[in-house]
């Protein structure tokens, strides 16, 4: 008798891919942009968010969506530039899929919003397994981390659109070869967009500011 097998990771992903896509074409009627924000710990993401917000506030509706396992902390942060803000628990899950942003979504409310942000469970790994239903994604990698963490962790700079390399000010403080960085991110992924940033300081965000600017215009305009 042969052993009936049941693959279900593979069951789980395509699941999941299909309530993605539902979601970007829901999203695409409402003319609703909505970015997912990936990083390990630390990168940068809330400071980095926060500096996009306040560029961005005057030009579009924004809303952010803070995923963490627990505590309220970077919503908190968030809340503070004005922007509509909500905070999801994952319950210990590492990452968002697509249902999770939905419910996300329908939590945060979807009537006054152009652009909403989607921070991400803090790794390197999870959330990049999982399509959230995002128009795009972008990846925050610090300089601190390491130029290797391309060839570490594979999958997230594949998926991500734009890598943002931040906290460029400590630079000359860390053994980080930038170029090298942009070549290990290219080589995963030949088509993202790579821009040096420092979120602190603001160097290298007004490239990142209209970069998004440009997207959310063109989304809008399809719509």
């Amino acid at each position: 008798m042969d052993v009936k097998i049941l693959e279900i990771k593979q069951s789980v992903f395509a699941n999941n891919n299909k309530q993605a896509e539902e979601m970007r074409a829901t999203l695409k009627d409402s003319g609703i942009y909505l970015l997912n924000v990936m990083s390990s710990p630390g990168a940068g993401k809330t400071t980095t968010l926060v500096k996009t917000i306040e560029a961005l506030k005057k030009q579009w509706k924004i809303g952010v969506m803070e995923a963490d396992i627990d505590s309220d902390v970077d919503a908190r942060t968030i809340m503070d530039t004005g922007v509509k803000t909500i905070q999801l628990h994952t319950g210990g899950m590492c990452h968002l899929d697509a249902e999770m942003t939905r419910q996300g979504l329908d939590g945060l409310g979807l009537c006054d919003v152009d652009l909403v942000f989607l921070e991400n469970v803090g790794n390197l790994v999870c959330p990049a397994e999982f399509d959230t239903g995002a128009v795009k994604s972008v990846a925050i990698l610090s300089v601190p981390e390491g130029d290797d963490k391309p060839l570490k962790y594979p999958l997230m700079f594949q998926v991500c659109d734009v890598v943002l390399i931040n906290k460029m000010d400590v630079l000359p403080y860390f053994d980080f070869d930038l170029d090298r960085c942009i070549a290990n991110i290219k080589m995963r992924n030949p088509k993202a967009t790579v821009i040096s940033i420092c979120a602190k300081s603001g160097e290298g965000m007004k490239e990142w500011v209209d970069w998004l600017d440009h997207e959310v215009s063109a989304w809008k305009a399809q719509s």
